[in-house]
């Protein structure tokens, strides 16, 4: 199963407007591949469980208040951020990224698609100055550094059940990474909310700022 019905599948109660939004990332990041590489060559034809569902895979540990904000450091194309900012459009997704090219696929499918909650700009997470709900992530690097790339970055008011924090997208063996921070963390397994044998090594770790 591949595109719009993969995430139906799991998502069921999309509008008609966000079924539309999702349908559309196909054609725009084939068109954008070509031109700028953000997405692997032999990941495009799984662009929906290897991006975008893996992408929405935060929204099964968490769904997010009404107004809440999130920064997406090392968005690439536009991943959590895009399809996270589609399921939420009610919360306020900003988008960075050090490589300028992957800022402007990111504002051009953010625009071609009408996403009105989402921001991206080509900057460092050190040097973003305002603070979040949540700082979202897909694996750019080791635990322990990353969180120190966005200390300080998070608001102190929690308006979620989870606490403030970040929330990360990891595979694999992270139990090393783990032992090297030193906060409150928890690890949601993907492998429990979708069946794709994509997901078998897949999580989300939630830690604590």
């Amino acid at each position: 199963m591949q595109g719009v019905e993969l995430i139906l599948k799991y998502f069921p109660d999309l509008t008609d407007h966000q079924k539309q939004q999702f349908s559309q990332l196909e054609s725009l990041y084939a068109e954008w591949n070509d031109q700028i590489n953000v997405i692997s060559r032999k990941d495009i034809d799984q662009l929906y469980e290897r991006h975008v569902l893996h992408s929405l895979g935060v929204a099964k540990i968490i769904q997010f208040t009404n107004g809440t904000s999130l920064l997406d450091v090392g968005t690439g194309g536009g991943f959590p951020g895009i399809p996270l900012a589609i399921l939420f459009p009610k919360c306020r997704f900003h988008c960075v990224d050090s490589i300028g090219k992957k800022i402007k696929v990111v504002n051009e499918v953010a625009e071609a698609i009408g996403l009105t909650n989402l921001t991206a700009e080509n900057q460092r997470a050190e040097k973003v100055k305002d603070k979040y709900d949540f700082v979202i992530s897909r694996a750019v690097t080791r635990m322990k550094p990353f969180i120190n790339w966005v200390h300080g970055k998070t608001l102190k008011k929690n308006s979620n059940k989870l606490l403030n924090g970040i929330l990360y997208l990891k595979g694999g063996d992270i139990i090393d990474e783990l032992a090297e921070i030193k906060r409150d963390y928890n690890v949601f397994n993907l492998c429990d909310h979708f069946t794709e044998e994509f997901f078998e090594t897949k999580k989300v770790v939630w830690v604590k700022l």
